[in-house]
């Protein structure tokens, strides 16, 4: 079966739903460190944490669209040799320039690591990167957290 290609749309706000409304709103909050977490933002503007969770990676103000060239990831990992080194030389081999990494102390065998990285040079969009990285059998999860202008 053939991957299905996203698609993209510009709406006017005043026709989205209250709920992307509010999930732009809450994401906006946590970019601009006005709230602590994801609880306090979606408490702050009223909305449940699965409503946000389920638009948060489909909902966009139109100028980080058209501006985006630095994102940060977050991704839970199995604590194994040489783990952070194969998902930095694929980011790499995607044309993607890291800028900063953090990596907790693993605890129970995880580990979580932020990655900034400048999206200007990449070859390869951010979506086939996502998904070659959550294919890797170490990576528990991964999520983009921020994307900036």
């Amino acid at each position: 079966m053939a991957e299905k290609e996203e698609q993209f749309y510009l709406v006017r706000s005043d026709v989205l739903p209250e709920s992307m409304k509010k999930t732009l709103q809450a994401k906006e909050l946590l970019e601009r460190n006005k709230v602590a977490s994801v609880f306090d933002a979606v408490q702050q503007v009223d909305l449940s944490r699965s409503v946000f969770y389920k638009y948060r990676d489909a909902v966009f103000p139109f100028r980080a669209m058209v501006k985006q060239r630095m994102i940060t990831l977050f991704f839970h990992l199995e604590d194994r040799t040489g783990t952070l080194s194969e998902l930095l030389a694929i980011v790499a081999r995607s044309g993607g320039n890291i800028l900063t990494i953090h990596q907790t102390i693993p605890l129970q065998g995880r580990a979580n690591v932020t990655i900034s990285l400048n999206t200007s040079g990449m070859h390869t969009d951010i979506q086939s990167l996502l998904d070659e990285l959550r294919a890797l059998e170490y990576v528990d999860k991964v999520e983009i957290l921020s994307s900036e202008a």
